[in-house]
């Protein structure tokens, strides 16, 4: 109840904030449709539809979108490649990990090269092996330039990131440059102990 997963809805345009501004790199998006804010989302529960493909969930929003159909393949492999799902396309989620679960929802945000990926307890619900598999996954596409908003209640997830940001009563507590600073920046929002 701190305010972080507020905070990214308020972000991604999810809701509305009663006073200030939002802008991503520096543009105000206030009153933006989410669809217009360039911003991915990715929740604990990975939000998945069962009833299709691995595929088919990562071409989802590319089909919203109305993104030409060989684009979508390719934006599908390439993706799919970079998290390790090449294998995985035909399968349904029930058919995978929790672990891979989570890599089929980053990817599906990720496949409209958004540059701002957000992400709320990504690793919550995933037992400790997924949840390391997944924040590795984020620290190699962090390094390989995506910014990065994470939300989480764990400091272990937070240590590697560029900044740490903590939370409490929807207040920024304090702020602090983390063990991953580096030219990109990704935030962590963390709720004190």
């Amino acid at each position: 109840g701190c305010g972080k997963t507020t905070t990214l809805r308020l972000i991604a345009g999810l809701e509305e904030p009663t006073a200030g501004a939002i802008a991503i790199n520096g543009q105000a998006v206030n009153g933006l449709p989410p669809k217009d804010r360039d911003v991915a989302m990715v929740f604990q529960h990975y939000a998945l539809y069962p009833h299709l493909s691995v595929y088919d969930n990562m071409a989802f929003g590319l089909k919203l979108r109305h993104f030409p159909r060989a684009e979508i393949a390719q934006r599908v492999k390439d993706t799919a490649q970079i998290l390790g799902l090449s294998a995985c396309l035909e399968r349904s989620p029930a058919a995978l990990s929790g672990g891979q679960r989570q890599r089929v929802a980053i990817a599906r945000a990720l496949a409209g090269a958004p540059p701002l990926l957000l992400a709320d307890e990504p690793t919550g619900a995933l037992d400790s092996d997924g949840g390391r598999e997944v924040l590795e996954l984020f620290r190699r596409l962090h390094a390989g330039g995506q910014s990065i908003l994470l939300v989480t209640h764990d400091e272990s997830v937070a240590a590697p990131a560029t900044r740490i940001v903590h939370m409490r009563d929807g207040r920024i507590e304090k702020e602090e440059v983390g063990a991953g600073a580096s030219a990109t920046e990704a935030a962590v929002v963390a709720m004190p102990t």
